[in-house]
């Protein structure tokens, strides 16, 4: 269970969320629609990598937004966000915008990122939900930045905003962190690059996924003066 330091909620914390979540409308949230499960890579080391459940939003057919936690229970940490466009968007991008963006190619054909669904119900076309929806983030583009770093052990959100990125070939995903997903979770990484064998082929634009160049955006902290007028 994910756990962050803090003395355990009051009877009167728990009646006031209790109110709040019966009053409130949480509009924005209520909007999430798609469960997404894949690895990220930090953009400056990519051997440091980190498990990624993906809460998302549809805001239109071209782009979505996404709240990251590092597990799928209601417990769980809330580690970082990512912005996925479509290809088109993408192209409309400036070079130097096009740093900050990974391809999603590879995850899907490879087996790496998921939709953790209910199996034998082809009755509610589960399968061919989870396929589609694939087919369609195959051809997009992600823009993701973490905010806790736990794959280091931090207990709280510390530092600044980590640019993350997607794995691209064979080998680059630690074996360890695939077989523990698959232990905790049932999603076989081998199983699902099986089943999308004959997904359709598509070449990722070349100016994403810049940390295969060796080089790669990342953010670093800088003092600066204060303006007030």
């Amino acid at each position: 269970m994910s756990t962050a330091p803090g003395d355990p909620l009051s009877v009167k914390s728990n009646v006031l969320n209790a109110v709040a979540g019966g009053t409130q409308n949480f509009g924005p949230i209520k909007h999430i629609c798609e469960h997404v499960c894949g690895f990220h890579g930090y953009a400056h080391d990519m051997t440091r990598q980190v498990h990624a459940h993906h809460m998302c939003a549809h805001i239109n057919e071209d782009f979505r937004q996404c709240i990251i936690y590092d597990s799928p229970e209601p417990t769980a940490r809330l580690i970082g966000i990512e912005y996925i466009i479509s290809e088109k968007l993408f192209d409309q991008l400036d070079a130097e915008e096009k740093k900050f963006w990974h391809s999603h190619d590879y995850e899907v054909r490879g087996g790496s990122l998921a939709l953790p669904m209910p199996k034998m119900m082809p009755e509610l076309g589960v399968e061919a939900a989870e396929r589609q929806s694939l087919i369609d983030l195959q051809k997009t583009y992600g823009k993701t930045w973490h905010t806790w770093q736990v794959d280091r052990g931090d207990a709280l959100p510390l530092g600044p905003p980590q640019l993350m990125m997607s794995f691209t070939k064979d080998g680059q995903l630690n074996p360890d962190m695939a077989k523990k997903r698959e232990e905790h979770e049932g999603i076989s990484l081998e199983e699902k690059k099986k089943e999308r064998a004959d997904y359709p082929v598509y070449t990722p634009r070349k100016e994403a996924d810049q940390w295969q160049s060796g080089k790669a955006v990342q953010l670093s902290v800088e003092t600066v003066d204060v303006k007030t007028k």
